[in-house]
Formats: structure tokens, sequence, C-alpha cells
């Protein structure tokens, strides 16, 4: 890779945008078809939130989720030509770790990623820069599987910069990376599904406690605080940033069989919150 895109950056460049930009039309187009067409009707009543998206949110959604997949690009380009690469503890060949230390490697990243995502994800939600940085993905209120990579520019880049900071931590394989890219588009896509996937009382399970859920980070768009988490609910538990209302929104959604009216404060500002 690091040979090709020096050779041909452009069509390299090209090459790598395109990856990105498939792995979100694909894994995002999959779950909307399902759930917002297909499914649509037999599912609406177990919506987290009754109401759907209105056309402009969805075409908001996908031109930001866009932009934000070439700003990914831009950043793996970067990763390979500008020297960074000749510095990190990125390897060429998996036999010399071998799977096990990939396998561990994976979940570190993964680790990584979630610490990573919840500090910087509060951070944003300071005044100085929820406006500037932050806002574009809150105007989704009621968000769909389109707004996974609905960002500001300027929060693109910090999301994107989480592979290369952890291959400066982590020695990471290629087959790796690509997976953890993977992984994290389809718990993005999940976590603005709209739908819970997740069975009743698993936000009680021993295990299901501690994992993000729909519910959860869909609470986070409707209100704006609290629920900063993207994989897993230790830092929320840590920070004692958990909603109060969670325990019985994920009981609510799971069981109901009738749509719910929204809560009387649901999207009702945009305003930025700690």
């Amino acid at each position: 890779m690091q040979s090709l895109l020096k050779t041909y950056p452009v069509w390299g460049g090209m090459a790598v945008w395109m990856i990105h930009l498939l792995r979100y039309l694909v894994v995002a187009g999959i779950f909307y078809v399902i759930y917002y067409y297909w499914r649509r009707s037999r599912l609406a009543s177990q919506k987290i939130q009754p109401r759907f998206p209105k056309n402009d949110d969805l075409r908001r959604e996908i031109g930001y989720s866009v932009a934000t997949t070439a700003i990914f690009a831009l950043v793996s380009v970067a990763l390979f030509v500008t020297g960074i690469r000749d510095h990190n503890l990125m390897y060429a060949h998996w036999s010399d770790y071998g799977t096990a230390y990939g396998l561990f490697s994976f979940g570190a990243l993964v680790v990584l990623h979630d610490t990573y995502f919840y500090w910087t994800h509060r951070a944003m939600h300071h005044p100085r820069l929820f406006k500037t940085m932050h806002l574009v993905h809150h105007k989704s209120t009621n968000p769909s599987p389109w707004a996974a990579y609905a960002f500001h520019p300027l929060e693109a880049v910090v999301e994107a910069l989480i592979v290369p900071i952890a291959s400066f931590i982590l020695p990471l394989h290629g087959y790796t990376i690509m997976a953890f890219l993977v992984f994290m588009m389809v718990y993005n896509v999940y976590g603005h599904l709209g739908w819970e996937l997740f069975p009743a009382h698993w936000n009680r399970h021993r295990l299901g406690r501690w994992l993000n859920t729909s519910v959860n980070h869909n609470q986070h768009h409707q209100f704006f605080r609290g629920n900063y988490g993207l994989y897993f609910r230790f830092w929320d538990e840590w920070m004692d940033t958990t909603r109060p209302d969670y325990d019985a929104t994920f009981e609510r959604v799971t069981t109901q069989s009738v749509p719910q009216k929204l809560d009387a404060d649901s999207a009702s500002t945009l305003q930025p919150t700690h």
C-alpha cells in the first residue's frame, strides 16, 4: 500500500476513498433498507422514537458522511506517504506476531478507541467547541443509519486520528485495522439505527450492562447530555454520565407493543451541554 500510494498518489488516494465510502454505503444502506423500508410497518411500534427522520435530515446525514469518508481517506493516505509509517509500530507480516496477538490487538484497539471517543466526545460538548465541531452531528435528534459519519470536517479529523495514534501505541497489522474499521462502522450504524437489537433486560445482564446500546446513543441524540460512550458503558458509569432514565427507557423500548409519545423535552433545542 505504501509503495502504491507513493508511486500513484492520486489513484491510490481515490482507491482508499472508495473503500471508506463503500464501507459506509453498504453497511448503512443494508440497515436502512431493512428497517426503513422492508420491515418499517412491521417494526414501527418498536422504534425508539416513533417519528421518522425527514428527507432533508437524510440528505444532510449522507452529505456530511460522504465528506467524512474523504477525510478518513486523506488521513489514511497521510499515514503512508508522510513518513509516519516509517516510525510507528505497524507491521507487514502477520507471522511476526501471530494470530493470538492479532486477536488481542483488535480487542485492545476497540478498548483504546472507546476511551479516546468518550473523552474527545465529552470535550466537544464544551460550549466553546460544540457549535463549531459537534453541532452538525447533533442536528440528527432522531438519527438514522446514515448519521453514522455525519460529522463536521473538524470532528471528522478528530475521529480519523484514532488509527494513527493507536499505531504508535500498539503493533498493528493492516488486517487488524481493516477488521476494526468494519467493526466500527457496523457498531456506529447500530448506535444510530433507531431500533434496539439487543433483547429485553439485556441492560441488566452482567455482561450486557457494560455494552453500549442503540437506546443509549439515541438518548444522547435526543437530549444532548449523558451517554457519551461508543462501544462500552464503563466510562459513563465511572464518570457518572449515564442518563438516570436509561434503564427505564431500554425496558420500555424492548417490551412495548404500541408506539409511545416522545418526552416533552426531546429534541427541543440545539444547545450545547457538558
